[in-house]
């Protein structure tokens, strides 16, 4: 299993996507505060925030923190 950064996730989709941490925290009512403390590993977001966030990228929850499905098919 291979372990992710959910905050450089984060920040990553927010950084391609050229968006500042004040542009996202107004489109989304999301707190600048809390943007940050994600982004640097300090807290995890509540996975309604996570919906929000997926949403407004326009990807999905996969996307948003880096995870990669393998086939586990044997």
């Amino acid at each position: 299993m291979i372990m992710i950064n959910y905050g450089e996730e984060l920040k990553y989709n927010r950084v391609k996507r050229n968006k500042s941490l004040l542009q996202v925290g107004t489109d989304t009512g999301i707190s600048n505060a809390n943007l940050s403390r994600w982004e640097n590993g300090k807290v995890l977001p509540n996975i309604d925030f996570c919906v929000r966030l997926a949403d407004y990228y326009g990807i999905t929850l996969d996307e948003l923190i880096g995870r990669e499905i393998e086939s586990n098919v044997k």
